[in-house]
């Protein structure tokens, strides 16, 4: 499972402010974006079919998808891969945990 702390998203040599000494800067200005709603989704295949199949699907129907049981899933936020991950069962319903933290390169 990836490990991350808030303080990961600190650039080197973030500085610190002198009214909360125990929280960089940066965590802090990222307080300024934590109510903003992010679409998530959790990918666990695709298929591609004509639209002549797609309307012959009816109750029961299987579509298979392009993974593997037990192969990562993709998660998205806001439409970008950020992470891949495993599906789990907590009480009644299904999650996601993340197990690789996607890096990209923003140029």
């Amino acid at each position: 499972m990836a490990d991350f702390e808030l303080n990961d998203f600190v650039p080197e040599g973030g500085d610190m402010r002198d009214d909360t000494p125990d929280i960089p800067r940066s965590a802090r200005d990222l307080e300024a974006v934590y109510d903003i709603p992010v679409q998530v989704s959790a990918v666990l295949g695709k298929s591609s079919m004509q639209v002549n199949q797609l309307l012959k699907l009816g109750r029961g129907a299987v579509v298979e998808l392009d993974r593997k049981v037990g192969e990562a899933i993709d998660i998205y936020v806001n439409n970008r891969l950020v992470a891949r991950g495993e599906v789990v069962v907590v009480e009644d319903r299904l999650g996601v945990t993340m197990t690789e933290i996607i890096k990209t390169d923003r140029g």
